[in-house]
């Protein structure tokens, strides 16, 4: 299955007219949209699900974010988002706090999927940090894999500048001690996402990022 041509001109001419009343006239080009995309990650998610067993089950519509944006404390007043987004995860969008998953984003020019935990609030990563502590040399096999580089490349995202409370500046895991996220990421082209093999190709991708995420959750489910 893909991303239909449509889904994708429309987010790029709501992109030159976010407003309301663009939108309220092209609400019906909104609804075939979405449901595009909700059927698309409805067929990521069982496909994952075959191997992530903890997935089984998941509904599309909990893992998908609205289209409107949260203007409340953002100097940028634009209504609507230009993207469809999902984070498939077990319970769906709003344990994004409490597990790593995978996040899909589909965007004319900038889509990309993404693995892993972006931020884990204080007791995730108090967790995530004592479990390198123990068992760094799994997480640097899992993140030293040559097709998970080949892919995703490196962790990514900000790191302390000096070493965690209670770590040694010479830990020998003291770089992936310090990062306060654990995720990567992969552009996914238009051509990609609106071939007619799209989410078998995304779902092959987001299975070389499991191994980083069971890593993550086996410390998740003492606090979550």
């Amino acid at each position: 299955m893909n991303i239909q041509k449509s889904t994708i001109v429309f987010l790029s001419d709501l992109s030159r007219n976010n407003n309301k009343d663009w939108f309220g006239l092209n609400r019906s080009r909104y609804e075939v949209a979405k449901s595009n995309f909700e059927l698309f990650v409805q067929e990521i998610i069982d496909g994952i699900a075959t191997e992530d067993k903890i997935l089984k089950g998941l509904d599309a519509k909990t893992c998908m974010f609205r289209i409107n944006r949260d203007i409340r404390f953002s100097h940028d007043k634009s209504i609507y988002k230009t993207h469809f987004g999902a984070f498939i995860v077990k319970g769906g969008r709003n344990n994004r706090d409490k597990h790593a998953g995978y996040y899909l984003h589909v965007e004319p020019g900038n889509s990309m999927i993404a693995g892993g935990a972006y931020m884990p609030p204080s007791p995730f990563l108090s967790e995530i940090r004592d479990k390198i502590n123990e068992e760094g040399d799994k997480l640097q096999r899992i993140i030293s894999d040559k097709e998970f580089i080949q892919n995703f490349g490196r962790l990514e995202g900000e790191s302390l500048s000096g070493s965690p409370r209670g770590y040694q500046k010479n830990h020998p895991y003291i770089d992936l001690l310090k990062m306060k996220s654990f995720f990567v990421m992969k552009s996914i082209s238009d051509k990609e996402i609106l071939c007619k093999e799209s989410s078998d190709l995304i779902i092959r991708k987001f299975l070389l990022t499991k191994p980083l995420n069971d890593f993550l959750n086996e410390v998740s489910s003492k606090w979550s």
